[in-house]
């Protein structure tokens, strides 16, 4: 009996293997297509928009023309800077505009290994994660740029020096600007996704705001220029995002059952 059941697991392994393989395999492929899919998009966005490079760095940097005093310019201190920054500046645009057909193909992959309360969670926290980088983004190109280069030309000027800023060196300063400001942004889905996912309470949320508050000027203080006001454009809309994030989450936190409720009133009395 033993030497039977033994050989008929011998001739049902190589089976299960063959079909944990198969579907390895495929859904290789299909990360495959998927990629390509991406990839593709994105290279066609930036095809379409090659030909106005120049306009779209142009209008990139607007903020710091316009804050330039008269005789003020841009300069290139590398051979191949005048080509590649705007190159760089175009493929940044192209991925923003080709993000929502990728985040589509990164969430046609990974939905049918969700739940559907899972598929209903994500799809909301995908769109809004979107549409605040976006937010974040512009509202740092909109205000936080403005305010920033007026104030370095107003200090520029008693010192009687010429202002004049490399392309590249701009870039890198609007690339993390955007950046800060864009995951800023990202706040209120990053607590709302704590308390859904119950790691969190929105009681405890509210007894951290303190620290929230001081941890949004330290980071301000290190991300932003040294000036005091680019650091509050940036902590003031970081907290003003947690108490959204806070608001927000309200309609996502679970309902605790009556003994947990019974215990957490007894840990509040007792502290």
């Amino acid at each position: 009996m033993t030497q039977n059941a033994s050989q008929d697991s011998k001739n049902t392994d190589p089976e299960k293997d063959d079909g944990i393989q198969e579907t390895f395999l495929s859904h290789l492929f299909e990360l495959r297509d998927r990629l390509i899919k991406a990839v593709g998009a994105l290279l066609f966005v930036f095809l379409c928009l090659v030909y106005w490079a120049p306009d779209i760095f142009h209008l990139f940097s607007k903020p710091l023309l316009d804050a330039l005093p008269n005789g003020g310019r841009m300069i290139v201190t590398d051979v191949t800077g005048s080509f590649f920054v705007p190159m760089k500046v175009t493929m940044l645009v192209a991925f923003l505009g080709a993000l929502p057909f990728i985040m589509y193909q990164i969430w046609s992959f990974i939905a049918p290994g969700l739940y559907s309360h899972e598929r209903r969670l994500i799809i909301p926290i995908v769109t809004s994660s979107y549409v605040l980088f976006i937010s974040g983004m512009a509202f740092a190109y909109f205000l936080v740029f403005p305010t920033v280069f007026q104030f370095m030309a107003h200090y520029n000027a008693p010192l009687g020096a010429d202002m004049a800023t490399d392309i590249d060196k701009y870039l890198s300063f609007a690339m993390t600007t955007f950046l800060a400001f864009g995951l800023t942004f990202e706040v209120p889905v990053v607590v709302v996704v704590l308390v859904k996912l119950g790691m969190v309470r929105i009681k405890k949320l509210k007894e951290i705001r303190p620290y929230i508050i001081v941890g949004a000027f330290v980071i301000a203080a290190v991300v932003t220029p040294p000036d005091v006001l680019s650091q509050l454009l940036l902590a003031v809309p970081l907290c003003i995002l947690y108490e959204l994030g806070i608001i927000v989450a309200r309609f996502y936190e679970a309902k605790l059952d009556p003994e947990d409720e019974a215990a957490e009133a007894a840990e509040a009395n007792k502290a």
